[in-house]
């Protein structure tokens, strides 16, 4: 999930990054990971105000509060969702 998320941040133009979100919410989907989905969809957006600057400075942008704040939320609920179907 992590490293969905990285490769549409690691993208070297906003539309490539959207393009990444549209496969990445497919995979999701694939997964039956619906709130993901609807997570991922409704927040990327927010996180590529990065695309607006100059490229030497996306490093340090790249990686901010709306951008980690999805990933806790992504984080913990697979960890619910990885729970329940190991029968536990």
């Amino acid at each position: 999930m992590a490293a969905m998320l990285k490769a549409i941040h690691a993208s070297e133009n906003l539309e490539a990054a959207r393009k990444k979100v549209e496969d990445t919410t497919e995979k999701l989907r694939a997964m039956k990971l619906n709130k993901a989905v609807d997570l991922v969809e409704s927040s990327a957006e927010e996180t590529f105000s990065y695309y607006a600057s100059p490229l030497e400075h996306w490093r340090s942008l790249r990686i901010n509060n709306p951008l980690e704040r999805i990933n806790r939320e992504i984080r913990r609920r697979t960890r619910i969702v990885g729970s329940s179907l190991d029968g536990n």
